[in-house]
């Protein structure tokens, strides 16, 4: 492995007081699923692995190697364009208990480090070395330490950024992938963001970047120039957010989750569908495998989310926070039509439909709880069409 250090070479002298008291690392693997199917089979090493569907069918990428990367292919692509621009791409289905059991591995490690870890998905995480277990005096040695035990102990590769805040970390790590280390110091941080395009600020997505560019805002240093009150006017909460961080203020503690965050299932349709009651049997239907979950976990939610691809690949969802808690799925249901109601789908045809369940909490059954009425039916089994648009791979997320 190739230990690769690329600093940043800028100056500031504004909040370096405040930003040198904290060292956080972001450690992100490189390519992670693809990676550990490279791993686990060295016939596949140096060639282009797709890990999704099958290409033949209506598949899409959940991840892919480096190498596949080459050829403009990324996650949430559909696997049959994915084969059309590599027809030599070696497909493999997803195994998720491997992925986790890796992930855990990788955790295990992140633990003999530092006490504030935060993971953001199971490949990757923030953590807070300011104090670290190992009295390593530079966050800079330690996340090459860090990195050098993911590779010497599991045989896979992360890339790591340093920085005095969660938002510099998370830019940084992303800078020199794979097998990568960035190091953006509290005095290069100003200088850094100022000179950064607006399209590499985490948490600009595709819509806020158009917005952002007919405004003028193509770098950290044409953001600068909007006070906070026009950026919260334009973008609502997440103006306050650009607003700090393009100023290098970004207080957000490393905070260890407790438990899960969200529970949920989606399914990839075998044929596009414009018929909502269709919908709504299937909806209907992973809303029973997320209340199963749900009870398995002893746990409540408040709010619902549903989730919609339509056929030309434009995701959107809707939520509603129910004045009581929830858990099963005839509460599920009695929301899922309003919410369905509120999007295209019949309009537009979709190929993805799924629910989350959030804002969890422990319950105990034995507690009263309103009811809401009406009372809902249970949906029908459905036709022979749609169980088998139905019966196909779906994914369980854990968030």
């Amino acid at each position: 492995m190739h230990l690769r250090t690329k600093n940043v070479k800028l100056h500031s002298h504004r909040n370096q007081r405040v930003m040198a008291e904290r060292k956080i690392i972001h450690i992100d693997m490189d390519a992670f699923f693809a990676s550990v199917e490279q791993l686990d089979n060295p016939e596949l090493r140096g060639l282009p692995v797709i890990v999704g569907g099958d290409p033949a069918g209506r598949g899409v990428v959940a991840a892919c190697s480096y190498e596949a990367r080459r050829f403009g292919i990324h996650s949430a692509m559909s696997c049959a364009r994915a084969r059309r621009l590599c027809p030599q791409a070696r497909f493999v289905r997803p195994r998720k208990e491997r992925y986790r059991e890796i992930s855990g591995r990788i955790m295990d490690i992140f633990r003999g480090y530092a006490n504030k870890i935060e993971p953001l998905s199971i490949d990757e995480a923030f953590l807070d070395v300011t104090t670290n277990l190992k009295n390593i005096p530079s966050a800079t040695w330690t996340a090459h330490a860090i990195r050098r035990d993911i590779y010497t102990t599991i045989g896979l590769t992360a890339s790591a950024g340093v920085s005095c805040n969660k938002f510099l970390a998370k830019i940084a790590s992303d800078m020199n992938k794979p097998d990568g280390l960035t190091v953006i110091t509290p005095k290069q941080a100003l200088p850094f963001l100022r000179s950064l395009p607006i399209r590499k600020f985490y948490g600009v997505g595709r819509v806020t970047e158009q917005r952002m560019l007919a405004m003028g805002i193509n770098t950290g240093a044409d953001l600068l120039r909007y006070s906070r009150q026009e950026l919260v006017n334009r973008f609502g909460k997440s103006g306050n957010f650009f607003y700090d961080v393009v100023r290098g203020n970004d207080n957000r503690p490393v905070c260890p989750r407790q438990g899960r965050k969200s529970i949920g299932s989606e399914v990839t349709l075998q044929e596009d569908l414009a018929d909502r009651e269709q919908m709504l049997t299937i909806l209907a239907r992973i809303a029973s495998r997320v209340a199963g979950t749900l009870a398995e976990k002893k746990l409540s939610a408040a709010t619902l989310i549903v989730k919609i691809r339509y056929s030309d690949f434009v995701t959107i969802t809707r939520s509603r926070t129910l004045p009581t808690r929830f858990s099963t799925d005839e509460e599920m249901m009695a929301v899922v039509p309003g919410l369905l109601a509120t999007t295209e789908a019949g309009t537009k045809k979709v190929r993805l439909l799924g629910l989350t369940a959030t804002n969890l909490c422990s319950c105990n059954r034995h507690t009263p709880r309103q009811l809401q009425l009406p009372f809902p039916e249970h949906p029908q089994a459905g036709t022979a069409r749609e169980r088998s648009i139905f019966s196909q791979q779906s994914t369980l997320r854990h968030v």
